[in-house]
């Protein structure tokens, strides 16, 4: 790739240096932890006030995701209409206004979920619930946890690209940067909730107040200059193309703009007033989202703003007002911070989620530890490697990843609606049927808005989605099959199945004798009488020295010689352990395998010592009743 900017050793630079952070991380893990996450929390202090937020602290936290999603929603609408020419400028008003349409409809029938599920889930818990069939609950949670990845790369990818259009110097580059800022988020996130909170709610805040900002001065400039100006575009003309489908496709991009309305749903539990937060910070982001979008977008009308690939309509219309001085520079950057923190409210709903479906046995366990601080850090790591997966391969361009990434979460809001609408008709209680009529009509909206995304952009890259979806389905089915089988294969009767005692012969891997030599075998003699010293050289005369040393020593234990002629310690190893099932003494139950390790006083000393060990551990692996033991030797220097 050409670089005319004399940025051409970023890649390379930001490559060596996270090989290098990685390097030092591992073989100093303990003090590099400290430093990037912190103090461990106590377990107790999960349900305590500390860790959690007030619902206007949580709504920029959670709301960043749809909020920010202003800055690009409209134009990725109005971009489908574009090659229809000036005629079709004015239909930005009419499909901006469809999208907050849908937008009040969603939010009101979340709030009507947190309402019946108050400790969070969203989508997943409400179908899970009310579904019998766990793929119903499954193609939920697998469609917003692979919207919850797109979102990263969309949100992440559109602030770069916004900052590129205003500082050119950073063009090309947008894959390095974009990359560099998922790293930083995840660890911010990392810290825990409230840590990222107060680095990551102000800027939301600012951010809002830009655009409010914005929208107040472009009436300020209509009052004076009119509110329709030269450069206003005909409203209501039909332009000349114009079909149902192309209407359904900008539409469906313009939809872009909803994701993230579930985030709080899926995070209930973080809000210090329960359900009734969540309510809050849902009422509160319905208002300023929806004023948002219908002011930006009335204002892109009236000054005629064009689509323009180098020049976000946003850049456009600051400029336009501004002029490129310091409010254009704060509203950019704002814009771009709030674009990169749109991720953060993902890596808060994303190993929520991960880590209630592996609760259920359908992801892989690990994500539902907890970390230090108390926060899912496996699904967070997992987030933002998926996610750099994703921008690495779409080299950061907003338009190749929009196309894929409103359908799966419009199919999850499809299912939680239908899934309330079902509960409503179960469970009745007060106002059954209105809350029932608000989840049925929400349901068939969201899935007519599924099925547009599914037609309109299948050829853009939306059947990339419609293949991953059932891949992910079918993945956590066999994953919760293989873990009932597991479990199936390890029940044991507690009424007849006892401990008993095995036969254990212990080989200890030997390369001379000195101190470490005397400590492990001391070590097996101590564990079991059947101990085996094990020498492999690699010629007659290191076999014959090691014999002769063995018997001035007074012969411990039994010494047997290998010679490995191809220098390999691994393929002899691996066939002495064979032949121990024949014996002289009988068929051992366990083979245990003795390995001496240097525990070095300095982190580097790491990497002159034990890399021998940690093959042999590897490769010992295969054998099915073989025990590798390490006996840790600790430098004095």
């Amino acid at each position: 790739m050409h670089h005319p900017h004399g940025l051409f050793w970023l890649h390379p630079v930001l490559v060596c240096v996270i090989i290098a952070a990685l390097a030092f991380a591992l073989l100093n893990f303990g003090n590099v932890k400290r430093i990037v996450v912190g103090k461990p929390i106590r377990s107790r202090e999960l349900h305590g006030s500390k860790l959690k937020l007030t619902w206007w602290i949580a709504l920029p936290v959670l709301a960043a995701d749809l909020y920010s999603s202003v800055a690009y929603g409209p134009e990725a609408g109005i971009t489908e209409l574009a090659p229809l020419g000036n005629d079709a400028k004015w239909m930005i008003i009419p499909i901006t206004a469809s999208t907050v349409l849908l937008l009040m409809i969603l939010i009101t029938s979340y709030i009507m979920g947190v309402i019946a599920y108050p400790n969070g889930g969203g989508a997943y818990a409400i179908s899970k619930d009310n579904f019998q069939r766990p793929w119903v609950s499954l193609v939920a949670a697998s469609a917003l946890l692979v919207d919850y990845v797109l979102t990263v790369a969309v949100s992440v990818s559109s602030g770069v690209q916004t900052m590129a259009s205003s500082y050119p110097i950073l063009a090309n580059h947008e894959t390095e940067l974009s990359i560099l800022c998922v790293i930083i988020i995840l660890f911010v996130n990392l810290r825990g909730v409230s840590e990222s909170s107060k680095v990551f709610a102000y800027p939301t805040f600012l951010f809002m107040a830009c655009m409010l900002f914005l929208i107040g001065a472009g009436f300020d400039d209509e009052v004076h200059h009119g509110f329709v100006q030269p450069v206003t575009p005909p409203f209501g003309t039909i332009p000349a193309g114009l079909t149902l489908m192309l209407l359904l496709k900008a539409f469906s991009s313009a939809c872009s703009a909803l994701t993230g309305v579930e985030t709080i749903s899926n995070a209930v539990p973080i809000f210090r007033d329960g359900k009734n937060g969540a309510i809050k910070a849902y009422i509160a982001l319905g208002i300023i989202t929806g004023i948002t979008l219908l002011g930006f977008a009335y204002h892109l009308y009236v000054r005629g703003i064009s689509v323009n690939p180098n020049n976000t309509m946003l850049s456009q219309l600051a400029g336009d007002y501004f002029g490129h001085g310091i409010v254009y520079q704060v509203i950019i950057i704002c814009t771009f911070v709030v674009l990169i923190l749109a991720a953060n409210s993902t890596f808060t709903g994303f190993p929520q989620l991960a880590a209630l479906v592996a609760s259920d046995r359908f992801l892989p366990r690990a994500l539902t530890l907890r970390g230090d601080r108390l926060g899912y850090s496996n699904g967070m790591i997992s987030l933002a490697a998926l996610a750099s997966l994703l921008i690495e391969v779409f080299h950061a361009q907003t338009n190749a990843l929009i196309p894929l990434y409103a359908i799966g979460v419009f199919v999850a809001f499809t299912v939680a609606q239908l899934g309330l609408f079902k509960r409503w008709i179960r469970v009745k209680g007060s106002m059954w049927r209105t809350k029932a009529i608000i989840n049925g009509c929400g349901a068939f909206i969201t899935g007519l808005v599924a099925v547009i995304f599914a037609v309109t952009k299948f050829t853009s890259g939306a059947w990339i989605v419609l293949v991953v979806l059932p891949v992910v389905i079918f993945i956590a089915m066999k994953i919760r099959q293989h873990y009932i089988e597991v479990a199936d294969e390890l029940r044991i009767d507690l009424q007849t199945v006892r401990p008993q005692k095995h036969r254990i012969v212990s080989v200890v891997l030997i390369s001379g004798i000195h101190r470490l030599v005397v400590d492990t075998i001391s070590f097996a003699m101590s564990s079991t009488p059947d101990v085996i010293a094990l020498y492999i050289g690699f010629d007659d005369e290191s076999i014959e020295r090691m014999e002769q040393k063995w018997e001035a020593w007074g012969a411990p234990c039994r010494l047997i010689t290998i010679k490995s002629e191809y220098r390999s310690l691994l393929y002899p190893l691996s066939k002495f352990i064979r032949r121990l099932e024949t014996y002289e003494g009988g068929k051992p139950d366990h083979i245990q395998l003795l390995i001496a390790q240097f525990v070095p006083k300095k982190w580097w000393h790491n990497l002159l010592h034990n890399q021998t060990s940690l093959l042999i551990r590897a490769w010992m692996l295969r054998h099915k009743d073989v025990v590798v033991s390490t006996v840790p030797y600790h430098l004095r220097k």
